[in-house]
């Protein structure tokens, strides 16, 4: 029934409408890259304003990751029950209000309440976001367009370093230490204000209005979208995909079920655990640490951030030509090469030279076509529509996990076994979702949300 839409995908789909509310849902996850790359810049002058350890500096950066657990852990419930654009308009309200309250905060607690309030907002972005997307988008170009979520992360991640350079330059040290961080947490608002606009223009998950007994609004938007002979044969296949799920949270333990259960999970926590945040989190503070002074630091942060960005372009470019298991097992191959010469450069004190820079820059790349945007690609496609919220939702909390995680260890990995045991760490954790890749993951390029789940 779909092979119609496949083989002449582009006949009738509204590119521009299509491209209009990608990138306001892709908006999010500039939002979500903005927040968390956000503390890059002001965990340094956190450190000193508050005279915080090692372990209270990992706190402090992760404190934001920990509200993004809770995000994540009740958004799918939310937007299942109450659909998915009245929940973004409530994140984008806890995308604005704690950047304020973080900004003009005078007391680590208030700091750390106000971050984790932000957290919720991002975490739930982070799972509602890609999962819109992937309701909304054609078959054909579904890959590319969950991509440009990530695309607009790392968007966001640029955005945010440039804004942390230029406000560190504003004034000296001791300005910085007293101010700077909290022009670079409150700019946050600015853009909270403008998604929270711009998602009053989209409308709601054709899929969940399908599954709530909505038709007539569902074959509307898929039509607006589509067009009306691929439309119907959407709206077909979505009515004949819900017929047969019971929609319930024990469906998740269901076997056939489970085996896109597991692929979420290990792809969402791997995603995190191979390093990616400890470079985006604290990339300044690491070539600070090796004898980089304060602007050097930043400058050499923007440029990961520019690598990261081009090569997440060409990720978009090749998602649904490559395919997504190609291209992870190229990056993936790629990470594990860097990791392991970014140790040897810890390890032997390459530090001084371009060398580290240049291996840091090829991990971030590999990382940028690979476990950056195919993650939320495969999440937002695999599951079933009735549980496709709590599927996300117990995912991308994995994910959050792993953030934490590594927020809040590397600050202590760095101090205690140095720069070289922590990047092996990550490239051995690289080589365990390497070979899951290879042995589990399947192709899902070009195929429909309920081809894919037909699969299973």
């Amino acid at each position: 029934m779909m092979k119609s839409e496949v083989k002449n995908p582009s006949t009738e789909s509204n590119i521009p409408y299509i491209i209009l509310i990608t990138s306001v849902a892709a908006f999010g996850g500039f939002l979500f890259g903005y927040d968390t790359a956000v503390i890059a810049g002001a965990i340094g002058y956190l450190q000193v304003k508050f005279n915080l350890t090692p372990m209270m500096v990992g706190w402090a950066a992760s404190s934001a990751i920990w509200g993004c657990v809770l995000g994540a852990m009740s958004a799918g419930y939310l937007s299942d029950r109450f659909g998915r654009k009245p929940v973004l308009v409530a994140t984008a309200i806890l995308f604005a209000i704690p950047a304020y309250g973080s900004a003009v905060a005078n007391d680590l607690t208030t700091f750390i309440v106000m971050r984790l309030l932000g957290g919720i907002g991002v975490g739930a972005a982070s799972m509602l976001c890609p999962m819109y997307i992937s309701e909304i988008a054609p078959s054909h170009i579904r890959g590319r367009l969950v991509t440009f979520y990530q695309l607009a992360i790392v968007l966001g991640i640029n955005i945010i370093y440039v804004i942390n350079l230029k406000i560190s330059q504003a004034g000296d040290e001791a300005w910085n230490i007293e101010y700077g961080w909290r022009y670079m947490l409150g700019s946050e608002v600015i853009p909270s204000i403008v998604f929270f606009v711009l998602l009053f223009f989209v409308p709601e998950s054709p899929r969940w209005l399908a599954s709530k007994g909505q038709e007539t609004k569902a074959r509307n938007i898929l039509e607006r979208i589509n067009g009306k002979v691929t439309s119907d044969q959407i709206f077909d296949e979505v009515q004949e995909s819900l017929q047969s799920e019971k929609g319930k949270l024990s469906d998740l333990i269901d076997p056939k079920l489970r085996k896109p259960m597991v692929i979420g999970v290990v792809l969402a926590l791997f995603s995190q655990i191979t390093g990616i945040n400890a470079i985006i989190y604290y990339a300044p503070e690491i070539f600070k640490s090796i004898g980089f002074g304060a602007e050097s630091a930043f400058t050499q942060t923007i440029i990961i951030g520019l690598v990261n960005m081009i090569f997440t372009l060409v990720a978009v470019w090749l998602m649904d030509i490559a395919g997504r298991k190609s291209l992870l097992i190229w990056g993936i191959t790629g990470m594990v090469i860097c990791l392991f010469a970014t140790g040897i450069c810890f390890h032997f004190k390459f530090d001084q030279g371009p060398w580290l820079l240049l291996f840091i820059l090829g991990y971030i790349a590999s990382f940028a076509v690979s476990l950056g945007p195919i993650p939320w690609v495969m999440m937002s496609e695999i599951f079933p529509t009735k549980i496709r919220g709590i599927a996300m939702s117990i995912a991308t909390f994995v994910l959050w996990i792993g953030v934490v995680v590594i927020t809040q260890l590397t600050p202590v990995f760095l101090e205690m076994f140095g720069g070289a045991v922590t990047f092996w760490l990550f490239m051995i954790n690289s080589l365990i979702i390497l070979g899951f890749t290879l042995k589990r993951i399947p192709e899902t390029k070009g195929k429909s949300l309920e081809e894919i789940e037909r699969a299973w």
